[in-house]
């Protein structure tokens, strides 16, 4: 990632599996001719287009070739982002077809419900097509079956995979390797919102009837200990509430709980349903109406009004004695049902302080009653 000029459009980069595809293609190339790879090497996209990639490394034994490409995630905040994306190939049996490792860094799945079995690479299914297409190519080209063994590996994947969300979908190991267009386009948290959905996909798998969303650790933490919850119930949505709600409304639960703080609450509450502070706003206005509907003064309300922040707003309340959570909770709730749409999902909401007390609750009730 670099710092985008604020005068010029953020710069798109390229997924894992873009240029996983591309160091197959310079290994696989390599491999079967015994000349040192294209450099740049081209690949095409799932869009059809072509683009080209500059190896980082080559290297070349009796058996099996190896090449690297360097990730850029151009602006996006990619932890992935300077990494060396590495492809090990060696040749497979005439009719074996393409098959696929996980080398250092790459994890493997253990739990049921993402788009592969447990026990294969964490190399989705899109990425797979790209190197498989781009394998037949190169063998079509050369005239040679297209049958190799495919190894990924991204040196340091482990320790990058600590910041992702691999370890709470039962991806062991390392990285996952991504991507449906093979292009990273800048802050649109695609990655994120991709493990959320993952996470629904697990729990269902494994046959959960109840999880929760939270906005963070200490809500977590909160929902885990009135619970008792296992891990892979837990879905860390952070500011993403209606990127899981509208999942679930085509992939139900039985039942749901949504928890976080009272600032995050209070704009689902509002009707937000991306509680980014960059991209949806805390409307004092309303929340002061909000204290005035449940007891507030006009003294109080215009303090509210005038808040510096959600929790001064939450604190001039309850000095007044004016519980301003629960009519946050409920309308949270209404919000949230709305987003799970005609569903027989039962669902409550639950907002805490800053130190994970709970401070109101929204009960259990089928969305459909919204």
């Amino acid at each position: 990632m670099t710092d985008a000029p604020k005068d010029r459009p953020l710069r798109r980069g390229w997924t894992t599996g873009a240029c996983a595809t591309a160091a197959t293609r310079a290994a696989f190339e390599a491999l079967v001719t015994g000349a040192p790879p294209p450099d740049p090497v081209e690949i095409a996209l799932p869009s059809g287009r072509r683009v080209a990639f500059a190896l980082a490394e080559f290297a070349r034994a009796d058996r099996e070739t190896r090449a690297g490409v360097v990730k850029d995630a151009g602006d996006d905040p990619d932890v992935t982002h300077g990494a060396l994306v590495r492809a090990l190939v060696r040749r497979a049996a005439p009719g074996a077809g393409v098959s696929f490792l996980a080398g250092e860094g790459v994890g493997t799945i253990t739990r049921p419900g993402l788009p592969l079995p447990p026990g294969e690479p964490a190399i989705n299914p899109v990425p797979r097509q790209m190197m498989r297409a781009t394998i037949a190519e190169a063998a079509a080209r050369l005239g040679v079956d297209a049958d190799a063994e495919v190894e990924i590996s991204i040196p340091g994947g482990e320790e990058m995979a600590k910041h992702t969300l691999n370890g709470r979908l039962g991806i062991v190991g390392g990285l996952s390797i991504l991507g449906t267009t093979g292009i990273v386009t800048p802050f649109s948290c695609a990655a994120w919102i991709d493990s959320i959905h993952r996470g629904v996909d697990v729990a269902r798998a494994t046959g959960l009837s109840h999880v929760a969303g939270t906005t963070g650790s200490t809500s977590e933490a909160a929902v885990r200990a009135l619970y008792g919850l296992p891990e892979t119930a837990l879905i860390e949505m952070g500011d993403f509430v209606g990127g899981l709600l509208k999942y679930l409304r085509n992939h139900p639960v039985a039942r749901v709980t949504i928890g976080g703080g009272f600032a995050k609450m209070t704009k689902l509450a509002q009707g937000r349903l991306d509680l980014h502070s960059g991209r949806s706003r805390l409307d004092l206005a309303q929340l002061a109406e909000t204290a005035r509907a449940v007891g507030a003064d006009e003294e109080a309300a215009g303090r509210v009004r005038h808040a510096n922040s959600a929790l001064d707003a939450l604190l001039i309340a309850g000095a007044e004695g004016v519980d301003l959570a629960a009519p946050v909770a409920q309308a949270a709730w209404r919000t949230a049902a709305q987003a799970l749409g005609d569903s027989e999902t039962e669902i409550e909401i639950i907002v805490f302080d800053r130190d994970g007390r709970l401070l109101a609750r929204a009960p259990f009730r089928k969305a459909c009653e919204a």
